[in-house]
Formats: C-alpha cells, sequence, structure tokens
C-alpha cells in the first residue's frame, strides 16, 4: 500500500505569515502583494496574523527572509518580488542570488520560504503574471505558503507514528 502524504490548505489559527515584498517595480509588486493578501484572506487567514515588510528591491528580499526566520515567530515566508531583464547582466546576478539564497534560506531553516519573484524578459510578462493572462504569482504563492505549512506539520504527525 502507497503511503501518499499531500498538503491541503486547512488554517490553523496559530499559523502566522510574513510577506516580504519589494518596493521596485512597485505597479507590479502591489498586484502580487494583493493578490496573496486576497488569497490568504479568502482561505481563513486573519490579516492580525500577517505582517507585511517592504523592501527597496528584489536583492534585499533573502537579507529580510533570513532576519524573519531567526525570529522563529512565521510558520510561512512570502517572497513577492520582480525583476526584469534591461540591457546588462544585471538581470542574471539578481535573479541568481536571490533564488539561490531563497532556497537555501527555506532549506535550511525548515520552514517555507516562498519564491514568488517574477524574473522576466519584459514588462508584458511581469502584468500578465501579476493579475492578468498568466493569473497572479502573489496569489499563488499564498496558497503554496498555505498548503507547506500543513504538508509539513502532517509529515511530522505521519513519520512519527
Amino acid at each position: 500500500m502507497l503511503n501518499i502524504i499531500e498538503g491541503n490548505l486547512k488554517i490553523n489559527e496559530s499559523n502566522k505569515f510574513a510577506i516580504v515584498v519589494s518596493r521596485f517595480n512597485e505597479f507590479i509588486t502591489e498586484k502580487l502583494l494583493d493578490g496573496c493578501i486576497q488569497t490568504l484572506a479568502n482561505n481563513g487567514i486573519e490579516m492580525k496574523h500577517v505582517d507585511i515588510i517592504k523592501v527597496p528591491g528584489t536583492f534585499e528580499i533573502p537579507t529580510m527572509a533570513g532576519n524573519l526566520v531567526d525570529l522563529e515567530k512565521y510558520s510561512a515566508i512570502i517572497c513577492l518580488g520582480c525583476v526584469v531583464r534591461g540591457e546588462t547582466s544585471h538581470y542574471d546576478h539578481i535573479c541568481n542570488a536571490v533564488s539561490n539564497e531563497i532556497c537555501r534560506l527555506g532549506t535550511e531553516s525548515r520552514i517555507p520560504v516562498i519564491f514568488g519573484i517574477l524574473t522576466c524578459e519584459n514588462i508584458g510578462q511581469a502584468m500578465d503574471r501579476a493579475g492578468g493572462s498568466k493569473g497572479n504569482k502573489g496569489s499563488e504563492s499564498a496558497l503554496a505558503a498555505i498548503e507547506m505549512v500543513n504538508l509539513l506539520k502532517d509529515i511530522k504527525i505521519v513519520c512519527l507514528s
């Protein structure tokens, strides 16, 4: 018999979420933030259990997320930002550094640190993913956070029984 462990969207009132959002490309990141907040609320999370921290740019997100991990206060940290390719290699450096550090934070802290960073070739792609034709990555990130919090709790129960 297969033992399948799968996350769900049930809410535990003790769960607290942090959203770290970049102010750079704010016309995009505010849409991501709106989608994230709306999805958390639609899934029963009270806003008193959500802290929003705004940082200057996407590069600063992992620094803030790491400090929030150290507080041991949050069930999950959702990282929202937008990097759009320009004329130089700056895009590649930012995307690589941020994605690697967010991954490391989640792995080492053992709490979900969710990658809700848009890495787009142009503004049109970003708009499509911030509430446009491709959905809202902020909303998807909120769902991933809720599911991962529950999945990590459930895996402990199953594996310890």
